[in-house]
């Protein structure tokens, strides 16, 4: 039978058991904090009640209705596609000249 000094003598027991009980119980441990962390997102998360309209699948077809509304409402028949000015160009300088070539064509 094996006493305890050769137990004690034994490499395998003095070092290998502590670090297979530190991996192991860390993996667990680590469960646990990783868990708690994605229950304090999903509480953090919860969406706003006009959100939640928004994003709510028996609701879409109200929203879809509405907007289909203010869109038809609208005067398309007028309306003219104006191009923005580049990074490069001035702001203001380009809408002026686009006000200008509007007012011309008029």
């Amino acid at each position: 039978m094996l006493d305890l000094r050769t137990l004690q003598r034994n490499k395998t027991l003095r070092y290998g058991l502590p670090m297979m009980l530190l991996v192991v119980g860390g993996s667990f441990g680590l469960r646990e904090f990783t868990q708690i962390r994605y229950d304090a997102q999903k509480f953090k998360r919860k969406l706003d009640p006009s959100l939640l309209a928004k994003v709510d699948v028996e609701k879409q077809s109200a929203i879809l209705e509405e907007e289909y509304k203010k869109v038809k409402e609208l005067n398309l028949v007028q309306w003219k596609n104006i191009r923005g000015p580049r990074p490069w160009e001035d702001s203001r300088e380009y809408q002026e000249q686009q006000r200008s070539r509007l007012n011309k064509k008029e």
